[in-house]
């Protein structure tokens, strides 16, 4: 005959926990340790992450949208807040870049799906317009079509370029159609400083031109290409390509993908004449028709 004592286990991937076997024996339990990594922000749902890259774009963001700092346990400074549009109450998260240019809006971008994935970027600042008519001083171009015009093809003759389009997605356009469908094309603000309160701007759908280059030239041959491949390329950044690139190569993840908007206050020419005397206007302008855009977007 076999005594058998104690625990006897058959079978694979069994776990004993909190078990205590003969005279006075105790069993007793410990508090688990806390995670080493700490909870995000993106556990809750935020409707609209903001990139900015000049500071006079981030703080006309703050002030519209009325939002406060937040630093990370990382060591990242986002700015949060809630927004009520219609019956809705949004939760907004606005960043600043390290610098100008794609990369650095992609990096921006990676930081605010990782610590709070909201549901809508939207890339919100200044450009130069490159349509006489349509973007002027202090209007402002809202964009659902990009073209980053960098690539090319450089031959003993001459340099091809290879424009790659990309549009944001079709509830975005719908929205932005809606918009424009209740306020008219262009549609109109008076200017956000107290200068300007007086001033009328236009507001205008249109294709924002995207690459690496600060254009200060009126006869330069970017200027010329992107008007020649779209008609309705009314201004020129550095950072939406990257938005809409982000956006292409975040499909797949397995959630929801975000949209992508485009706002943009011109603030010079991109010619002889750029500098930054109309960067405040413009950035002030582009925060305002933001949060006109809000209940159609949201």
């Amino acid at each position: 005959m076999t005594i058998n004592k104690g625990i006897i286990s058959r079978g694979n991937n069994n776990t004993f926990s909190t078990i205590a076997i003969g005279e006075k024996a105790q069993a007793s339990t410990t508090t688990p340790l806390p995670s080493a990594e700490p909870a995000t922000e993106a556990d809750i749902p935020w409707d609209l992450g903001i990139v900015t890259i000049l500071s006079e774009e981030l703080r006309s963001v703050i002030d519209e949208l009325k939002l406060r700092r937040h630093k990370t346990p990382s060591g990242l400074y986002f700015y949060q807040g809630e927004h009520t549009v219609s019956d809705a109450t949004l939760r907004i998260v606005a960043t600043q870049t390290q610098s100008q240019g794609q990369r650095s809006t992609m990096a921006a971008l990676e930081n605010l799906r990782r610590h709070y994935n909201p549901r809508l970027w939207a890339l919100v600042g200044i450009a130069g317009g490159i349509h006489d008519d349509h973007a002027r001083i202090g209007n402002v171009i809202v964009s659902t079509d990009v073209v980053y015009y960098e690539n090319r093809k450089i031959n003993p003759q001459d340099t091809r370029r290879r424009g790659e389009h990309r549009q944001a997605p079709a509830h975005i356009v719908h929205a932005v159609n809606a918009y424009f469908t209740d306020h008219g094309t262009p549609a109109r603000i008076n200017g956000q400083m107290t200068a300007h309160a007086d001033d009328q701007y236009e507001i205008y759908p249109g294709v924002i031109g995207s690459g690496e280059a600060v254009i200060a030239d009126r006869a330069s041959d970017i200027r010329t290409y992107l008007t020649t491949y779209h008609e309705k390329a009314l201004a020129v950044d550095m950072e939406a390509g990257g938005l809409s690139q982000y956006w292409q190569e975040n499909s797949v993840h397995g959630t929801t993908n975000p949209g992508w908007i485009v706002i943009r206050g011109v603030s010079d020419n991109a010619d002889e004449h750029k500098g930054h005397s109309h960067h405040e206007l413009a950035a002030r302008n582009a925060a305002h028709v933001l949060s006109r855009l809000l209940p159609y977007l949201c």
